[in-house]
């Protein structure tokens, strides 16, 4: 009985240390009013998201979920309008997957909306499931994408600055490597999907660090993000559905719940002082040191320009979009979307605030030609 008394107190205190060390996260303070600004929060209706969504409407924010499933959207836009008092959260018709739709997405955002302030890029894949298309599906989500929405949504975010960029990354970035000449080759089978997610994440930390020498002196400063070991959608969406019931109790027991992952996404976002760490990586509410690969300014540049190539953006769309380029995808819907009509779909019941700079010039010169997407059985 002694043995067994022992026995349980080691592991319950082994518990507490590995709790309080890797899986509590720290909370996260900043501007507490966000009342009159405007932030957009990727893939928002559940997880991380969600939660970061929640936080920033709470705090006065007028939060835009710009999400993949229009019935999921809107039901959590729903959910976070009533919990947080907050009538301006409200939803946006976003796929990553597809140009076209980053594209009208931008479009029907600046013609709507008349400032940015936050932008937190937290979408993202980790399997490619049963879809198969003709490039990297989760270079296109985890990276592309993202790269092509904040190019689009530049001008306005230049034109409210000070504002932040935030792309949530992941500790999965020391495994990545970065292959130029197979950059967007399609990825099959579970080891190549691993590999592929590292090095998607890798992306993001390059990402954000290019991103802030590109934007220096704009008054837009850039963030990478790692929310920790989280209990969300992406941990569990591809195990095998007779594995879940193993992993749900172990899952709760070792990962922060959604909550605890969005404080760092928040920080960044939020937290007052941090401008001068602009490109650096944060985990656990603090910078924190990245590997060589991850610092290269090199491949972070050499990257930036792949990217361009990939997301279809022409030389002069550097700093702000041309109304004559055409995006890669235009012809070719992604069979992970969902139907879109002629416009993207816009929850809006509620009115934009009027106090705005005048984008006039800017949303002029974004006009995108939105192909109907048909959805694969």
């Amino acid at each position: 009985m002694e043995a067994l008394l022992l026995g349980t107190g080691l592991l319950l205190g082994a518990y507490v240390l590995v709790y309080y060390n890797l899986v509590k996260a720290p909370p996260c303070g900043g501007i507490g009013n966000l009342r009159g600004r405007t932030a957009v929060v990727t893939g928002a209706n559940s997880g991380i998201g969600k939660m970061t969504a929640l936080e920033l409407a709470r705090r006065g924010a007028r939060v835009v979920l710009a999400c993949r499933s229009r019935e999921r959207g809107e039901a959590a836009a729903f959910d976070l309008r009533q919990e947080s008092g907050n009538n301006e959260v409200i939803f946006m018709a976003l796929d990553l997957a597809s140009l076209a739709s980053v594209r009208a997405f931008a479009t029907a955002f600046l013609s709507s909306e008349p400032r940015l302030d936050i932008l937190i890029h937290n979408a993202g894949i980790s399997s490619c499931g049963r879809t198969r298309e003709a490039f990297n599906l989760l270079l296109r989500v985890n990276h592309i994408g993202p790269f092509l929405l904040t190019h689009l949504l530049l001008p306005c975010l230049k034109a409210c600055a000070p504002s932040r960029v935030v792309v949530v990354a992941s500790a999965a970035h020391c495994r990545g490597r970065l292959d130029f000449k197979r950059l967007d080759r399609p990825v099959v089978g579970w080891r190549q999907e691993l590999r592929a997610y590292a090095d998607t994440k890798l992306a993001n930390v390059l990402f954000a660090r290019e991103l802030a020498n590109q934007l220096e002196g704009t008054g837009i400063t850039c963030y990478a993000a790692h929310p920790g070991p989280v209990n969300s959608e992406l941990f569990l969406r591809h195990v095998p559905g007779w594995l879940r019931p193993l992993l749900r109790p172990l899952a709760w027991l070792v990962l922060r719940a959604p909550k605890g992952g969005a404080q760092t996404p928040l920080y960044c976002a939020l937290q007052e002082g941090i401008e001068p760490l602009s490109g650096r990586y944060f985990a656990n509410c603090h910078v924190e040191e990245v590997p060589p690969a991850a610092r290269d300014d090199r491949a972070a540049h050499r990257l930036w320009e792949a990217s361009k190539r990939l997301a279809g953006l022409g030389p002069g769309e550097d700093a702000e979009p041309d109304e004559d380029s055409q995006s890669e995808d235009s012809g070719a819907p992604s069979s992970l979307s969902t139907p879109y009509p002629e416009e993207p779909t816009v929850s809006q019941p509620y009115p934009s605030p009027q106090s705005s700079p005048d984008l006039s010039k800017v949303t002029h010169r974004i006009q995108a030609k939105v192909e109907p997407e048909t959805q694969l059985s």
